[in-house]
């Protein structure tokens, strides 16, 4: 039986990234909080491990983009609480279609809100970056602040945060119960423990442990494929050549994505932002098969951008994202339990990650009753009919 502790102000269910950016917020605040985990850490069995991930300012929404602006301050304020890096600029270039709808808007988005960027024509593009190849008909859109966060590091970073602040991280430890009301109680494989205040962020488990509170929320689980492509020539598409961080819009029916040589000596990280539906604790079961024709667009697509790349991927590993269908997160309170937070939905658009400080921040906001620093109506419930109050 785990050592117990009266009452707790608040408790964070999952140990992604949200979870601990919502326990270090409540910790920086001087509460008192629990950050529990089902799987000992760390683990790579959600959807926040790994070694890097693409932060940048470039979005279709105004929002994403000015939330961005705190992320980093904040992500830079961790760097130096903690003396560790945890970014490293590289430029984020946005290849597509000249026409493409989407690369239009987030141009425009850019300009709007005054974010350094620069449009490059297929001749700029090869005299700045000249081991990638844009087809006919495509254009690049370089955002100068795009770069590389170093994923592991900031999870490891971020739990030794919450743990000299005061706060408590308990791992290997699954919920087993939850039982509204105020305190709410939530009693685990090891114990049983009392908050003001519950936040849920568990990502593909979110859905198992809201239906026995009366909801369930639209979210999809998908297994994703990363691969990774190695170099015909070692170094030449790594960060010291100032190989940028891409996103592939308008090339196949969802987004592909790709990172600098550095998490494997020698291969570049180049991956399709969709999958298949998968069930989150059967990930890893020996008959989940990769899905062919997801590998086979990313083949077409290393083959006709990045020639310095051998055109099969040598290392194919999995992650799991949960989307909702609209593609924005879920951050609100439950519709029946108001001292209940959720916080979803997170890969879609594959912004979770980035921009974790300032979600964490809002679900602090929401779990103690305070006015949220960003407007939520992108992210109620109740934009998905049917799941408002009257109906649980």
């Amino acid at each position: 039986m785990a050592a117990q502790k009266d009452f707790w102000d608040a408790i964070v269910l999952g140990a992604g990234i949200q979870g601990c950016f919502t326990a270090y917020h409540l910790a920086k605040h001087r509460k008192q909080v629990l950050l529990l985990e089902q799987f000992f850490l760390p683990h790579s069995r959600g959807s926040s491990h790994g070694q890097s991930r693409i932060i940048r300012k470039a979005y279709a929404d105004d929002f994403y983009t000015q939330m961005m602006d705190e992320c980093y301050r904040i992500w830079a304020q961790l760097e130096q609480e903690s003396g560790t890096q945890l970014y490293r600029k590289t430029g984020l270039l946005l290849v597509g279609p000249k026409e493409n709808p989407e690369l239009k808007t987030i141009q425009a988005t850019l300009s709007r809100q005054r974010i350094e960027h620069q449009c490059l024509s297929s001749e700029e593009l090869k005299q700045h970056f000249p081991n990638i190849r844009l087809p006919q008909g495509e254009v690049g859109l370089l955002e100068k602040s795009g770069g590389v966060l170093y994923a592991d590091r900031a999870l490891r970073t971020l739990q030794d945060a919450v743990r000299q602040l005061g706060g408590t991280v308990r791992d290997g430890e699954k919920v087993m119960e939850i039982k509204p009301g105020l305190p709410v109680v939530v009693k685990t494989s090891c114990g049983s423990y009392q908050a003001k205040s519950l936040i849920i962020t568990a990502g593909p488990w979110t859905n198992c442990l809201l239906r026995p509170l009366g909801i369930e929320l639209p979210l999809q689980t998908l297994r994703i494929n990363v691969c990774y492509w190695r170099e015909k020539s070692p170094g030449s598409y790594g960060v010291v050549p100032a190989f940028p961080c891409f996103l592939g819009l308008g090339q196949a029916p969802h987004h592909i994505y790709g990172l600098p040589e550095g998490e494997y000596p020698g291969l570049v990280k180049v991956c399709y932002h969709h999958g298949n539906h998968t069930d989150p604790d059967e990930r890893d079961c020996p008959t989940a098969r990769p899905d062919i024709q997801d590998v086979q667009i990313l083949c077409r697509f290393v083959k006709d951008h990045l020639p310095g790349l051998k055109p099969e991927p040598a290392i194919m590993e999995r992650c799991m994202y949960t989307n909702t269908p609209d593609e924005h997160f879920i951050l609100d309170r439950h519709p029946k339990y108001d001292n209940i937070v959720i916080g979803a939905g997170f890969s879609a658009l594959g912004h979770g990650f980035k921009l974790a400080p300032v979600v964490g921040k809002i679900l602090y906001e929401l779990s103690m009753k305070l006015t949220p620093s960003y407007d939520l109506t992108p992210f109620r419930i109740s934009r998905f009919h049917g799941l408002g109050k009257a109906h649980l």
